[in-house]
């Protein structure tokens, strides 16, 4: 194992969340130590999850403006993504369960934690928590959209081989909805 020793730390913005600089020795392979400074991003760590109906065989997914996708190319801004959220002091159990019912208005009872992953290792720190759960109408206790004023989120059925298809056309390009997608498109497939 290698050793990392931080030699400073600085706070370049803490607007939104935390972007600091970190500059620290870090041993290479051959024993010798080298300099170096790398911006970490820090938003907290989230949790994503994809409702699907085994019976009708549709996931729900959610549409909603994303100003960085917008500023890099994105024509309109709006993306198709399984619903997530920030644990802020929460569980990521909890926070999905919260998240689940604030944009989507279903109220789940068993999210299965699929893996976690690190999502942008380069440059933010975040750990994202993965998770599947059926849903049935029976468990819808409002239309969804979120909570927030500044939200304002489409709930989208898609039928499983559609939004498969929507990934080869490009319609659906968030990575953790992909991730999500081909995790239950093996399940179908095995």
């Amino acid at each position: 194992m290698r050793d990392v020793r931080i030699q400073q730390t600085e706070v370049l913005s803490d607007n939104w969340y935390t972007l600091r600089k970190v500059t620290f020795d870090y041993q290479l392979k051959n024993g010798t130590w080298q300099r170096q400074s790398r911006e970490c991003y820090d938003r907290g760590n989230g949790a994503v999850i994809l409702l699907w109906h085994p019976e009708r065989q549709t996931v729900i997914l959610t549409r909603q403006f994303r100003m960085p996708t917008y500023v890099n190319g994105n024509p309109d801004g709006m993306l198709i993504e399984a619903c997530a959220g920030l644990l802020d002091r929460d569980s990521p159990e909890e926070c999905i369960r919260r998240e689940t019912e604030e944009e989507t208005g279903f109220r789940i009872s068993r999210p299965e934690k699929v893996f976690e992953l690190y999502m942008s290792p380069g440059s933010v720190t975040e750990i994202l928590y993965f998770f599947l759960a059926e849903y049935d109408d029976s468990q819808r206790v409002h239309a969804g959209g979120g909570v927030e004023e500044e939200e304002e989120i489409d709930v989208l059925e898609i039928p499983l081989t559609r939004a498969m298809e929507m990934i080869g056309s490009g319609e659906i390009r968030d990575g953790k909805t992909v991730i999500l997608l081909q995790q239950l498109w093996m399940r179908f497939r095995n």
